[in-house]
């Protein structure tokens, strides 16, 4: 970390009184390295691990520069995934609390297209959203561009893999050619430089340090044979595992198939990959994130922007093939000075992966042995959180456009002669048609006699449990 404070860059009075809003003292490196040049509208390429606060840093930059009195659009920032881009709008949005009259909006796939459009009628100074939905935006003529002062490419590595790269490329062509172009990305492929001399002028290049503290996160890697692959990875999510647990794959047929053999084996496990439709994805990073399913089985593309606080375990069924990716895997454990712990299975083929994992990170990892995980007891040994995660969630037919809020649900199952206690309450989330509640696993069943019998604002809703 740096000592460097904000109060030490040309920021308005406002966007300071956010930033301290939002407790941020002094600038991580990737915000004190990326900051001077994007305020001096600078083009950047800049690779920075997940958590180093390079939203912010963007952000910031974004939020100097923009005109609430100009009601055209003059920043643009594209992410691979919507749940990324969901989180980067709520980022800035946080960080744009103080500064009146601005407006930022969302333009992802998997939501109506109808009410983006009634939305982009009014004028949006900030646009967030996957390449796929601004691209149909601007084909439609319902998004205009022209005015766009600040791209960015957020995750820009994972657009790329994904597909995006035709996309990017027409969005480009609709913009100014003074513009700012900004490229944020965890990785450094070749295909990064490439698109970099596309569409950046001179670009300041930067890279923060994208290694992880040993004792932040605890590594060790586990030497196993395909054929036990497997029965390893049960062993370890029985032993090692925690209340949340990722488990990275490298498909979304290994995906499915993975989760599916945990929950033979009865341990609470979904999957997210991009074969999900948004209802599916929804639902699993709800039940996930609010601690209603202890495994989470996903890719690599799939994980990018998933907002999960206190993420205890990261599991790599396979050694991925780039140290980089690797380091970015692990990165979502041990944050926000928490600790976490990385465990990895890999086979003698794969040694070569582990040694430039070892090269990279310039110090040897731990090897684990799996004799040691073997227990003739296993259930006596099984972790609780594996089998029965601490809380269950349940799914109210009524959001948003019910005008339900947090402390709607909250109040009705906190309130009455049947109440449920507040501390038995945990994440609530609210969508546009329908509404998720976590309540602890014991007091599920109560909960829903509750909200089945009580109106919510003076509705009744169909409740169930997911």
């Amino acid at each position: 970390m740096t000592d460097l404070k904000f109060s030490t860059l040309a920021l308005s009075p406002d966007l300071l009184a956010s930033i301290a809003a939002l407790a941020y003292e002094s600038m991580t490196p990737i915000q004190a390295q990326a900051l001077p040049p994007i305020l001096e509208h600078k083009d950047l390429i800049a690779q920075a691990k997940t958590g180093s606060g390079k939203t912010a840093a963007f952000g910031i930059g974004i939020l100097a520069k923009v005109e609430a009195s100009n009601p055209h659009t003059q920043a643009l920032v594209l992410c691979p995934t919507r749940e990324l881009a969901d989180q980067v709008t709520k980022e800035i949005k946080a960080l744009a609390r103080f500064i009146p009259n601005l407006k930022i909006l969302a333009l992802c796939g998997g939501k109506p297209l109808r009410r983006q459009v009634a939305s982009l009628e009014h004028g949006a100074h900030i646009i967030v959203g996957t390449p796929g939905r601004i691209l149909d935006h601007l084909q439609r003529r319902t998004l205009h561009i022209p005015s766009v002062q600040t791209l960015v490419l957020d995750e820009a590595d994972r657009m790329l893999d994904m597909g995006f790269s035709e996309a990017i490329a027409s969005i480009v062509q609709g913009l100014p050619r003074t513009r700012q172009t900004l490229l944020f990305s965890a990785t450094f492929p070749e295909a990064i430089q490439s698109i970099s001399q596309s569409i950046q002028n001179q670009p300041v290049q930067i890279k923060v340090e994208s290694t992880h503290a040993a004792s932040q996160i605890e590594q060790i890697f586990y030497k196993v044979s395909e054929e036990n692959r497997l029965s390893t990875l049960k062993m370890l999510l029985k032993q090692k595992s925690s209340v949340s647990t990722l488990v990275f794959c490298t498909t979304k047929e290994q995906c499915d198939r993975i989760a599916e053999e945990l929950k033979n084996s009865a341990l609470s496990a979904l999957a997210i990959h991009g074969g999900l439709d948004q209802r599916e994805r929804d639902e699993v990073l709800v039940r996930f994130s609010n601690k209603s399913c202890s495994i989470l089985v996903a890719t690599d593309v799939a994980s990018r922007g998933l907002d999960i606080k206190n993420l205890e375990t990261v599991i790599n069924y396979q050694v991925p093939r780039d140290p980089e990716v690797y380091i970015h895997r692990i990165g979502r454990t041990g944050r926000a000075g928490n600790t976490g712990q990385a465990l990895s299975l890999y086979t003698a083929a794969e040694k070569a992966k582990v040694s430039a994992i070892e090269a990279y990170q310039k110090s040897g990892v731990v090897f684990g042995k799996v004799e040691d995980l073997y227990c003739p007891d296993e259930e006596r040994i099984a972790a609780p959180s594996a089998k029965h995660p601490p809380m269950q969630t349940l799914k109210i037919a009524g959001g948003k456009r019910d005008k339900l809020c947090k402390g709607d649900i909250l109040g009705a199952l906190t309130g009455g002669t049947r109440q449920i206690a507040a501390s038995q309450v945990g994440k609530i989330d609210i969508f546009e048609d329908h509404s998720c509640v976590a309540i602890e696993h014991a007091f599920s069943a109560q909960a829903l006699r509750v909200l089945a019998e009580r109106p919510i604002k003076g509705r009744s809703f169909k409740v169930k449990i997911l």
